[in-house]
């Protein structure tokens, strides 16, 4: 199996860039609880490891985000439900990405983000790559860092609205989940715009036959 490795940060040094910050996010696909992206600018001797989040354990996540925030410059932000809500989840996990770079320690000047389309409010140049994680060791350290923050902020979630499982699930729409949206109603940290909990807002509470 291929590792990410430093091709397209060397590339961005080679063209001038000097500090190189690696942007990824987590959580567009979940019913519930915010999207979460992560900006890593990583120190000179990488962890060993890095890897697409979605490859990890969650044992070795854990172990790697530990590594990665107490050796990077690294920073993070989640969107909520209003911004989810108000901007779709498309322009708020662009937000999220441009939040993370902006609460960064120092400045970087060029950003290697996930995806096919840099968000249009990036303050910095910035490259897309398609698959990053997978590929670039910066989005990989993001990717990770990313993951379980949400991740652990959606086991403190679940422990204030039991029943949904998002210890397990992260919001995520498994069967279970969907069936306890229906048995226990839509919380406030429930995503409105998203087809399910909005089907079930409008539901009428006494159809006609």
């Amino acid at each position: 199996m291929s590792q990410p490795d430093l091709h397209f940060e060397e590339e961005a040094a080679a063209r001038g860039a000097r500090v190189i910050v690696g942007v990824d996010e987590v959580g567009r696909g979940p019913l519930a609880g915010p999207v979460t992206a992560a900006a890593v600018i990583l120190c000179d001797d990488p962890p060993a490891g890095l890897n697409d989040s979605k490859k990890l354990s969650a044992k070795r996540r854990d172990a790697l985000a530990e590594e990665i925030m107490a050796r990077c410059d690294w920073a993070y932000s989640h969107v909520w439900i209003e911004e989810i809500d108000a901007l779709n989840i498309y322009h708020a996990s662009h937000l999220a990405m441009c939040r993370a770079v902006e609460a960064l320690p120092r400045r970087p000047d060029f950003a290697l983000i996930d995806g096919n389309v840099v968000p249009r409010d990036l303050a910095i140049p910035a490259q897309a790559i398609i698959k990053g994680d997978a590929l670039s060791m910066s989005i990989a350290a993001a990717s990770i860092v990313a993951k379980v923050l949400r991740d652990r902020l959606m086991v403190d979630l679940a422990q204030q609205h039991p029943g949904y499982g998002w210890e397990r699930n992260a919001g995520y729409p498994t069967k279970s989940h969907l069936q306890a949206l229906l048995d226990l109603g839509v919380t406030p940290y429930h995503r409105r715009s998203f087809a399910p909990v909005h089907n079930i807002l409008c539901k009428p509470s006494n159809p006609t036959v």
